[in-house]
C-alpha cells in the first residue's frame, strides 16, 4: 500500500514539473533554478535522514508544535510556488526582474548549498528535521559549528531569501522566506533551552564565542 501510495505521488510531481517546463516561457528560466534547488535540497538530506534513523530518539520536544511548522514550512516553500508556478494561479500578483537578478540568486545557492551539506556533515548522526535529542548525541562545536550555532539554519534562510529572484510572484516567491520566518523565530529559542538543559555549561560557554547565524 505505502508503495503505491509512494508510485502515485511520484507520479503526480513528475507530472506538476513537466506542466513547470511547459510553461517556462511564462514562468522565466529561474523557475528551472527554483526546481533545481528544491530537489538538491531533498537529495542532500535523503541519505542523513536514512543515518539518523540509527541513533535511538531519546527526547523530543514541542511534538504538535514542530508539526505545525514543518506543515507551515512545506506549504508556503514548496507547495505554493508549485501551485502557482504549474498553474499561474497567482498570475494577478507577477513582476518581473532581469536576468541578472537571476544570475545572482543562483550565484547566492552555491555557498548556501555548500554550508548547507556541510552542516549536515558535521553534525552526522545528531542531526534531525525536528527538535530532539538522540542517544548518542554530542554538542558538536567543530567544522563549520565552531563560530556559528546553527549553519543550517543560515544556509536555509540563504536558500529561501533567493527565492523571490526565480518565482517572480509576490505571494509564491514570499511564502517561502516568510514561512521559514516564522519556524526560525519560534523554534530557535526552545531549540537552545533543550541544548542548554543536555550539556549544561558547556553549551552556555559555547554560546559565548559562536553566534546564531553569523561567527561572532
Amino acid at each position: 500500500m505505502k508503495t503505491a501510495i509512494r508510485l502515485f505521488a511520484t507520479a503526480i510531481l513528475l507530472g506538476v514539473l513537466g506542466v513547470i517546463v511547459w510553461r517556462l516561457p511564462v514562468n522565466g528560466w529561474g523557475s528551472l533554478v527554483w526546481v533545481a534547488s528544491i530537489v538538491l535540497l531533498t537529495v542532500l538530506r535523503m541519505p542523513h535522514a536514512r543515518q539518523t534513523k540509527t541513533n535511538t530518539i531519546t527526547d523530543k520536544h514541542a511534538v504538535s508544535l514542530e508539526r505545525v511548522l514543518l506543515a507551515l514550512v512545506a506549504i508556503g516553500g514548496t507547495f505554493v510556488p508549485l501551485i502557482h508556478l504549474a498553474t499561474g494561479f497567482f498570475a494577478f500578483a507577477n513582476y518581473r526582474l532581469p536576468d541578472w537578478a537571476v544570475i545572482v540568486g543562483a550565484a547566492i545557492l552555491v555557498p548556501a548549498y555548500w554550508l548547507f551539506w556541510r552542516s549536515h556533515a558535521d553534525l552526522g548522526l545528531n542531526w534531525s528535521v525536528t527538535t530532539e535529542l538522540r542517544a548518542q548525541h554530542d554538542l558538536v562545536t567543530s567544522g563549520v559549528y565552531e563560530r556559528i550555532r546553527h549553519p543550517m539554519y543560515a544556509a536555509i534562510w540563504l536558500i529561501f531569501l533567493v527565492q523571490p529572484l526565480f518565482i517572480h510572484n509576490w505571494i509564491a516567491g514570499l511564502s517561502g522566506p516568510l514561512a521559514f520566518a516564522v519556524m526560525y523565530f519560534v523554534r530557535v529559542p526552545y531549540e537552545e533551552v533543550m541544548m542548554r538543559e543536555r550539556f549544561g555549561e558547556a553549551y552556555d560557554a559555547y554560546c559565548k564565542r559562536s553566534g546564531r547565524l553569523f561567527p561572532r
